[in-house]
This record gives C-alpha cells, sequence and structure tokens, in this order.
C-alpha cells in the first residue's frame, strides 16, 4: 500500500527550521533551418521526419508475454529473466530514473523484465529463503553508492540505504479518512533500541507514548518495493534533558527508549557520536531528512530521503551572521548550539526538525559521527544565515550518563 507522509510543522522564533520535488523536465522542439546545399551538390531522397512518441510501455507491442514489469530485485541481472520470489537478486547494481514518465515501467523500482519460456510467471518453491548472514555492525558506515542501484533525474535525494541510521518519527496513527501516515520528525539511531531526537519534537508526548512511533529503514514514503523492509517499533520511554527550555529551545536533546531493539540490517544501522566537547571543522557534513527545500507553503515536502552537503561554521561568525537577521545585535548564541550552513540553496527546512547533522570522523573520515541535531533557524538556505543544530558533542557526558542508568550499551555509538 502506498503511504504518504505529511509534516508536523515546528515554529522557532518566527520562523521555521525544518524536499525536493523536482519538476519534470520539458523538452522544447524547433524546426530545422532552411538546409545549405554546396554548389554541384543537391539531395537525392530527403527522409520524413520521425514522430516523437513517449517511451513504449513494457510487455506491449512485441514483447507482449515476453516481458513484464516486476520489482527489480525479483529480475535476475545476468539472464535479464524473472525469478522465483524466493530468490532475490543483488549482483548487479542499475540506475534508475526516479522521474515521472522516464521508464518503461510505472514504478521507477520495477524493471522490463524478460518471462520464462511459456510466458508464465515462475512458481515460488516450498523451500524456505536462505537467512542471509548479516555483516558485521560498525557505527557511521555510510552507503555511499546506495544499496543495490543508484538514482538519477533528481537533486539531494539520498540514495537507497545511503545513512542507515536515519530514523523517522510518526504519528501512530493514520489521518481518519486519508491512510497518510504523519511525520512529527526526525531522528538518529545511536543503539538498537534508542534514538536520538531534538527536545522540542517529542516534549508534548511524554505522557501520550501511544501517540507516536519511529521508523528504521525508510527510504521513499510512497513505494514498499525497496528489497529490505523498514521496521517500526513503539516508544517505551521518552527522556529529556532536565535543562530544556522549549521557548529558546536550549538543551534540545532527548532519547527515545524502543520497545524491543531493532534488527540490525544493510539499510538500518547506528551512527558515532563525538567525544564530549568535540569541535568539527569540516565542509563535508551531511544533513537529511524529508522536510522542505525551501521556506514556504508554497513548497512541498520530500517522498525521498533527502541530503544537503552543508559546511561547520565558526561560532563566532555565526553568532555575528545571526545578529544580521531580525534576532538583532543583542543575540548570543548559546553553548548547546553549533552552525552549518550558510550557503544560498542549501540547509534544513520544515519537517526536518530532529534530523542528525553529521559529519566524517576526523581520525576515521570513512565513517561519520554526529556533530548536531536539527534545532531552529532563520528561513532557510538564505546566504550568510547559518542553520542551528544542537551541539552533541556538549551532551555527549549526558547521554553516556542515561544511557548507564537505562543499563544499556554505549559501544554501539562508539564502535
Amino acid at each position: 500500500m502506498k503511504r504518504l507522509f505529511v509534516i508536523t510543522a515546528f515554529f522557532l522564533f518566527g520562523a521555521e527550521a525544518q524536499n525536493s520535488v523536482i519538476d519534470a523536465a520539458v523538452v522544447n522542439i524547433f524546426g530545422n533551418a532552411s538546409e545549405y546545399i554546396p554548389p554541384g551538390y543537391e539531395i537525392v531522397t530527403k527522409a520524413p521526419l520521425g514522430a516523437l512518441t513517449a517511451l513504449p510501455r513494457c510487455g506491449t507491442g512485441a514483447d507482449q508475454g515476453k516481458k513484464v514489469c516486476i520489482v527489480y530485485h525479483r529480475c535476475d541481472g545476468v539472464t535479464n529473466t524473472v525469478t522465483p520470489e524466493e530468490v532475490i537478486n543483488t549482483t548487479g547494481e542499475g540506475i534508475f530514473d526516479i522521474r515521472e514518465n522516464a521508464n518503461e515501467c510505472e514504478s521507477y523500482l520495477d524493471v522490463c523484465c524478460g518471462l520464462p519460456e511459456g510466458g508464465v510467471l515462475p512458481t515460488p518453491s516450498p523451500t524456505p529463503p536462505v537467512v542471509p548472514v548479516l555483516k558485521p555492525s560498525f557505527c557511521g558506515i555510510r552507503n555511499e553508492r546506495g544499496l543495490d542501484f543508484k538514482i538519477t533525474g533528481q537533486t539531494n535525494e539520498a540514495e537507497y540505504g545511503e545513512f542507515p541510521w536515519m530514523v523517522a518519527v510518526l504519528k501512530a496513527n493514520v489521518i481518519p479518512g486519508s491512510g497518510e501516515e504523519q511525520l512529527v520528525c526526525g531522528g538518529s539511531l545511536i543503539a538498537p533500541s534508542v534514538v536520538l531526537t531534538g527536545a522540542h519534537c517529542v516534549n508534548s508526548y511524554q505522557s501520550n507514548l501511544d501517540a507516536i512511533k519511529i521508523r528504521a529503514g525508510e527510504w521513499d514514503t510512497l513505494t514498499e518495493k525497496e528489497r529490505l523492509p523498514y521496521q517500526e517499533r513503539k516508544i517505551r520511554q521518552v527522556i529529556i534533558h532536565s535543562n530544556f527550555n522549549p521557548k529558546t529551545v536550549v538543551n534540545d536533546v532527548a532519547l527515545l527508549l524502543l520497545d524491543r531493539p531493532l534488527v540490525q540490517a544493510d539499510n538500518i544501522g547506528t551512527i558515532c557520536l563525538p567525544q564530549q566537547s568535540q569541535i568539527f571543522d569540516s565542509t563535508e557534513c551531511f544533513a537529511s531528512g524529508w522536510g522542505k527545500k525551501e521556506f514556504g507553503s508554497r513548497h512541498r515536502y520530500s517522498n525521498i530521503l533527502k541530503k544537503i552537503q552543508l559546511p561547520t561554521v565558526d561560532r563566532d561568525k555565526c553568532q555575528a551572521d545571526l545578529r544580521n537577521t531580525r534576532l538583532g545585535l543583542k543575540f548570543v548564541l548559546d553553548q548547546t548550539f553549533v552552525c552549518a550552513g550558510g550557503e544560498q540553496g542549501k540547509d534544513t527546512c520544515t519537517g526536518d526538525g530532529g534530523s542528525p547533522l553529521f559529519c566524517p570522523d576526523p581520525r576515521n573520515p570513512s565513517r561519520y559521527m554526529q556533530m548536531g541535531i536539527v534545532a531552529w533557524g532563520i528561513g532557510c538556505g538564505d546566504e550568510n544565515v547559518p542553520g542551528v543544530y544542537a551541539n552533541v558533542a556538549h551532551f555527549r557526558n549526558w547521554i553516556d550518563q542515561e544511557m548507564q542508568a537505562k543499563g544499556l550499551s554505549t559501544t554501539p555509538y562508539v564502535e
């Protein structure tokens, strides 16, 4: 069943700090200019211009009864024929165009695949599927090229499974009459049963835990055709920093304890956390979420997880830049915040609250550490107006203490 996230917006300092859906390209076709014929030459025949037609649909015309649209992991990459349901193809890497009407099949995750002889889909055998051996689990491992395939046709979309630590915090019940699911905010997985998010996202749910749930391993909210399923869990406890201030959003950090651990998979893993007071200086940090690309109600939310590459911004420069906004010359940036962005068109936005900002580990650039939690900002993506994030390094000791008090290991976000 197709699903849709509807975003709950959070308003801070009169602005929202929280997809990018790119319109299909329009091709303008112009007539040919008059042809130049050199002296001594003549046109013997002139072929008529062929009519431009839409991309043929799979299984029609000459391919009728020979090919069928089927989800990509049911098509053998070598023989290009449909495989039984229990056989999963992960040997080849496809490139899928996620623009509308750019493929032979209705869904961009379907491929045009040949039917076996006789033109009948293979019947699954009663043999139970082989359980795959899990890879060693390490925190902060990004699947930079994605899992199974790469996408093209849009901008700022994360690859499938690129950031295994990304979590969606959802309303537990769908919107009546619509079947739509409501996104409360983002979060990050720091242990199999613990999600790190913004306190401003979940503060109002402490006494109503049944109203929200988390989903890990999500990517495109409008399809369930990915090879690896998402996993959902209920929340048994919300731990909010005791000094959180809802008005100023100072100490904007919270832990969500899940009713049972998530199962580690290629699309579900943990993010590493920095040492207490660690400072990041990088131009290669990322933020991810399902929020808007730009500020304003006319912009839609993203169904595919988006990513934005952001530079860190020095505290003094960030404070100076923010003083040039409506915050005024007396604004003081609290030590519980860090900044990133400040480049035109690059920022987290409405719907991204609670989502992680993460940077390469200075000691091991092949893995990532979470630097911040999306907190607030002035507009989205304006030049010299950085986004503001809860400073995860400032809260490392607090996180460790809360984990130990609950008898939970800190290893999943350290190693």
